[in-house]
């Protein structure tokens, strides 16, 4: 006899049924978005969740007499606002293929939940889903899509239509997808290297098709993808997701995203980690930060997978003291107890020599935290030719430390060799690697500026842990720099050697001794400070391609600058 996990039942049907209430005083707000918007993800969800407590006999709205109004106006209200090719409108005038999946996936979820109960009451709604369900599948199996997480989102929302009202059309379509392989990482990340935004959409969809697909290979994919992430969580639940290629380079994301992702995994395979993951966010309960997904709107896949409500297998220790290497992502995480560092060399821009959406770009090259207290990001800026932040070209072990480095080339121009003068002076508009001009930069002679950085990174593991070294060296030209350092706020700076930069908010430079950041019982120390001048002073140069567009790079928080000039070594020590 299968024994059910009750407590944990309990506590999302609770939370569904908070959720609830607050949709039926709210509802109609998802209803204008998606007329007035023709988006329809929010509302989807809505009937999604509504559904489920509807038809789960332990919610007090079970078969509720007042779900029946909200719950027949959103789902009348996408069926109206669908696109005569089966989408929504999203992004352009003939709808959008994958934002139009991720609500097709909350809507086969919702005619499953209703089909299973069977309530006549619903028999309207149940045919207004179906509708919307079958109007959809030929343009999701014909539509296109944007970024690598979508295919396998494509393939599950087309997998539930066909398995329910079978069409030739939707495994050809499905299969040519998967065809192009799964795009993983050997590290367990996915081709976007998000460990957030896109993996909790890939993992998801790949599950469904294992479980109804019959594409069973596919749990090794999800079960790698989870195993890294074991790697990446902090102490209090979020991920580290400086290496991510999408949105989530620059912000924060938390664990619970991927709470049903674990427990099915601890379920499917008896894995202990997973299991303890899983335990783990239950018992931080409802205070702790849930991401994108309210806890309330999680009930519907429990009713949808009966199986992840069994009792999980035994919880096994979990990583707390490791160093962990992705040489795929060219990223080191260490981990001592409450003490976890993030050391990062993987950008795409010495690779790519542009910064655009889907690349990764961000200069922060370590992160560092003690408890409550908190280094969101060490960057350093050189002030050469604006050529922007220090970004690795690569990340090797060196002994018991960790190199990164990188070249920095800037050109002064010559005249033209004769073959390549036009009387005309109409000449090729070309790219010197900082801006663009009618010049013919490739055929031009050049005398070349360079900067050569070396970043050592030491953790000093005979301080106890928690601390470490950082040798910066520079070499070459003459140009000024900066290493930034960004605290997360919620702290006391002190330090006799700090005075305010002037213009900045919560900025200061460091001059001379060393400076502590502290929150509450925790604290992270670090300097010295490395004087002042005018040739040296406390600005970060982000860098021509962002300055044009006027963009900025600053991370939100606490800043410390720390200020020099090349050619020169420093070593800054956090402890």
């Amino acid at each position: 006899m299968t024994r059910l996990d009750t407590d944990f039942l309990e506590f999302l049907t609770t939370a569904a049924e908070a959720r609830a209430k607050a949709l039926l005083d709210g509802y109609r707000d998802h209803l204008t978005e998606l007329r007035d918007l023709g988006r329809a993800r929010s509302t989807g969800r809505a009937l999604r969740t509504l559904t489920s407590v509807h038809v789960h006999d332990a919610a007090a709205y079970h078969h509720a007499e007042d779900l029946l109004g909200p719950m027949t106006e959103l789902a009348e209200a996408l069926a109206e606002e669908q696109l005569d090719n089966g989408l929504w409108f999203e992004q352009g005038g003939t709808g959008s293929p994958p934002d139009t999946a991720f609500t097709i996936a909350d809507l086969n979820i919702t005619y499953h939940l209703l089909d299973e109960d069977g309530h006549p009451p619903t028999a309207g709604i149940r045919a207004t889903v179906e509708n919307i369900l079958r109007k959809a599948g030929p343009g999701l199996a014909t539509g296109g899509l944007h970024t690598a997480n979508h295919r396998w989102l494509v393939c599950a929302a087309l997998a539930r239509i066909h398995r329910r009202w079978p069409d030739p059309a939707y495994p050809e379509r499905i299969d040519a997808w998967l065809a192009e392989g799964i795009d993983q990482l050997p590290g367990g990340e996915y081709s976007e290297r998000s460990p957030t935004y896109s993996a909790v959409v890939t993992n998801p969809a790949l599950l469904l098709l294992a479980r109804n697909y019959g594409r069973s290979d596919l749990y090794a994919n999800v079960r790698a993808n989870l195993e890294a992430g074991l790697y990446l969580t902090e102490p209090d639940g979020e991920l580290e997701s400086v290496h991510s290629r999408r949105q989530d380079q620059t912000t924060a994301r938390h664990l619970p995203e991927f709470w049903l992702q674990y427990r099915e995994m601890a379920i499917h395979d008896g894995d202990g980690r997973f299991a303890a993951v899983a335990r783990l966010l239950r018992e931080r309960g409802a205070g702790q930060r849930m991401g994108e997904t309210p806890l309330g709107d999680r009930l519907a896949q429990i009713l949808d997978q009966p199986e992840l409500g069994r009792l999980l297998p035994e919880s096994a220790e979990l990583p707390t003291d490791f160093e962990h290497h992705d040489d795929s992502c060219r990223l080191v995480r260490v981990r001592r107890g409450r003490s976890t560092a993030s050391v990062f060399g993987g950008t795409d821009v010495p690779h790519t020599h542009a910064i655009s959406s889907g690349l990764s770009s961000n200069p922060t090259f370590f992160k560092f935290r003690k408890g409550e207290a908190i280094l969101d990001s060490l960057r350093l800026a050189p002030q050469f030719f604006s050529l922007g932040h220090f970004r690795s070209e690569g990340l090797e072990r060196r002994g018991d430390a960790w190199r990164l480095h990188a070249e920095l080339r800037a050109a002064f121009h010559h005249p033209l060799p004769a073959a390549h003068r036009r009387p005309d002076g109409d000449y090729a508009l070309t790219d010197d690697g900082r801006f663009w001009s009618a010049m013919d930069f490739p055929h031009r002679p050049k005398d070349y500026c360079t900067l050569s950085t070396e970043v050592v990174l030491r953790e000093v593991r005979e301080a106890g842990g928690g601390a470490w070294d950082i040798d910066v060296d520079l070499t070459g030209s003459a140009a000024p720099f900066t290493v930034e350092l960004c605290f997360r706020r919620g702290g006391t700076l002190t330090g006799e050697g700090l005075e305010p930069v002037a213009g900045e908010t919560d900025t200061y430079h460091l001059v001379s001794g060393e400076a502590t950041y502290t929150v509450g019982g925790d604290h992270i120390t670090f300097g010295p400070g490395n004087g002042k001048g005018g040739k040296q002073p406390p600005v970060v140069d982000a860098g021509e391609r962002y300055a044009w567009l006027g963009g900025s790079l600053p991370v939100d928080g606490v800043r410390v600058l720390i200020t020099g000039r090349s050619p020169s070594s420093y070593r800054l020590i956090l402890r």
